[in-house]
């Protein structure tokens, strides 16, 4: 089992080093567990909500590897990801992870911790600073790895969460299916035209 997620913030001017940093990462992984590339039966990758970039290189490693090999692909949000970890760790009842979004927002999903399978009873959304504050103040459990956020409990996501989440699951995609969980719309902004230099 390997799995594959992007966590940190980089412009997307530093995808090259992240990838290579990605591939080093693997290769140490598999290494440490005395594997080879041949041997993988699965990769999970975690979907964000998160650094773009990141899970984009995530994405397009799985996607390359699936080509490669025929290896199944499975999709896991970081949500889900966060109220799993939440679980393990041995929290119960209702929890409601919390992950920034930037530009004072932040994304939410909330689970009932005691459902088997684990899913979100309120779907993951984006809510304003004041709404997240508005939960922590009816004592709501906050989740997640905001370390400034008043009234959450830091729970993170990681590699060690997916794998064992992928060992329960079928529901196995093709490369092309997958995408980045990201609940704004896309938008990129033309750079202007370069300016040509003054002659004499």
């Amino acid at each position: 089992m390997l799995t594959a997620s992007g966590k940190s913030a980089a412009a997307s001017s530093n995808e090259p080093q992240r990838s290579t940093r990605a591939f080093a990462l693997i290769t140490q992984a598999l290494a440490k567990a005395s594997l080879n590339r041949t041997e993988i039966d699965c990769i999970a990758v975690g979907l964000g909500p998160g650094s773009y970039t990141g899970i984009r290189v995530a994405i397009s490693i799985a996607q390359g590897w699936q080509l490669a090999t025929g290896v199944k692909l499975l999709g896991i949000s970081s949500a889900d990801a966060i109220a799993e970890r939440a679980r393990l760790d041995g929290l119960t009842g209702q929890v409601t992870c919390v992950i920034d979004a930037q530009r004072e927002e932040f994304y939410l999903a909330t689970y009932d911790l005691q459902a088997v399978p684990l899913h979100p009873i309120e779907s993951l959304h984006i809510e304003t600073v004041a709404q997240v504050k508005q939960r922590a103040a009816r004592h709501e459990l906050l989740v997640g790895p905001e370390e400034e956020l008043p009234g959450n409990q830091l729970v993170f996501p990681d590699a060690e969460v997916l794998a064992q989440m992928a060992t329960s699951r079928t529901d196995f995609v093709s490369g092309e299916t997958l995408e980045p969980i990201y609940l704004r719309e896309i938008s990129f902004v033309k750079a202007p035209p370069p300016r040509l230099a003054a002659t004499t």
